[in-house]
Formats: C-alpha cells, structure tokens, sequence
C-alpha cells in the first residue's frame, strides 16, 4: 500500500489504501455510503446543537426575546452558515486528523467536562457557572496550542480541568442560585444523584409520599453492562447483555 503523502508517511493513508486495495467493487460503494452516512449523522447533530446554543441562548435571551418565528428561522439558517463556514477554515489550518483529535479528547474535554457534569450533580450549580466553567476552560484550550505548540495536548488536561473547575465555582457562588420552583420541578421529574439534599428536602416537604431514586448501584451495573452491549461485536455478547438489561433495568422502570 502507498502511504506515502507529500513526500512522507502518513498513517491517515491506510483506510484509503485498504479500501482501495483489498475492498471490491461493489462493497467499496456500499463502505464509502455508510461512511458518508455516519459522517452526516455526526455532523448534523453537531451542527444542530451548536445553532441551539447560538439562537436560543444568546440571541432569543438576551438580543432579540421577542423575535417573529420567521426572524427565528433566518437566524438559525444564517448562523449554521457561518458555523459550517468557520469550520471549514479550521479544517484548512488542521495539521491532520490526529492533531485534531488529540486537541479534542485532552485540551477540549478538559474545558467542558467539568460543567457538562455539575450541571446534573450539583443543586447549586446554575446558568452563570455552566457559562464561566466553559468559557474559563475554552479560552486557554484555543489559546494554548498556539503559545507551546510542541507541547502534547494531554498534558495540559489536568491544568484545563482546574481552570474550568475554578470558572465553575466562581461563577456559581457569585450569582444567585437558580429559583426554587425550577429546581424542584426537575428534581421530580429527574430524580438525578448527587448533591441535591436541600431540594429534596423540599420537595419530601411537600409530597411526603415522595420516594426518591434508590438504584444506585443498579444503574451504575447497568451503565457498564450498557457500554459492553453498545459496543459489542458478537451476537452472543449482545444477546446476554440484552437480557440481563431487560431484567436489572427495563422491567424496573418506574410506571408512568
């Protein structure tokens, strides 16, 4: 196989290489379909998430609350645009897919790991230190790689972390808890782990009848025997996995 690019390996060479040495004909069109699929699912659901985040909390909160749904739709359209379009230049600047991903998995996790986690864990944490966390951590994860580009990303993860951590509590201990009615609302109908004894303190209060989540180490048995079935290559593995999530987590489900 020719993995050679420019004049130099490249290891991102050999899934081309493979596919178009070993794969015939007819499956290399079926290969490249589900490929292209899978790239599609990924990327509108990317795309869609990041215009969500634009639209609903930036402009329609604090630019336009009482915009027309077709002002709405516009927006929407023209910041996917120039989404697609920023992405675009990135990829352009891209040393290649293991630089990216490198940058993703360390220096980006590492930025937002900690307020995509105290947002269900934590009764306290609210708007303004989900915002400060993220914005704490991705600041430094942009800038960074161009002030020590010969550093592995990895290695700044753990500094990343404590950035957005410190962005998180800060944000959250200078501004006013979410309001109580909102709090409690989601309590019962989310029932989430974590530290949220004052909340359910009052929601008991109100509904001594009221029988907070218990399974915890259920869900936890689940979650990993969720993982191997999700990811599981033989039908056997699959099978087992399925019943015994049918057992320990379907047929305990809650009735509605």
């Amino acid at each position: 196989m020719n993995l050679t690019s420019a004049g130099r390996l490249d290891f991102e060479q050999v899934m081309p290489s493979v596919i178009n040495e070993f794969v015939p004909p007819g499956w290399t069109g079926l290969l490249l379909a589900g490929l292209a699929a899978a790239f599609v699912g990924t990327f509108s659901g990317t795309l869609n998430a990041a215009q969500a985040y634009a639209v609903n909390d930036l402009y329609m909160k604090y630019i336009n609350p009482k915009a027309p749904n077709s002002r709405i739709a516009m927006v929407n359209y023209g910041t996917g645009v120039v989404i697609v379009i920023l992405s675009m230049v990135l990829g352009v600047f891209a040393q290649n897919v293991n630089s990216l991903l490198q940058w993703i998995v360390s220096a980006l996790y590492g930025s937002y790991v900690a307020s995509n986690m105290l947002k269900w864990y934590w009764w306290r944490f609210n708007s303004h230190g989900y915002f400060w966390g993220m914005v704490t951590g991705l600041v430094p994860a942009l800038v960074i790689p161009l002030l020590w580009p010969d550093v592995l990303p990895l290695y700044y993860f753990p500094h990343l972390l404590g950035v957005s951590v410190a962005g998180c509590l800060l944000g959250t201990f200078l501004t006013k808890p979410t309001d109580e009615e909102t709090l409690k609302s989601f309590y019962r109908n989310v029932r989430p782990w974590g530290a949220w004894g004052p909340i359910r303190k009052l929601v008991e209060a109100e509904d001594p009848k009221f029988e907070r989540n218990r399974g915890f180490k259920r869900d936890m048995v689940n979650v990993f025997v969720g993982m191997i079935w999700q990811t599981a290559v033989a039908l056997a593995i699959l099978a087992v996995a399925s019943v015994f999530l049918k057992k320990n987590w379907y047929d305990n489900l809650p009735a509605q």
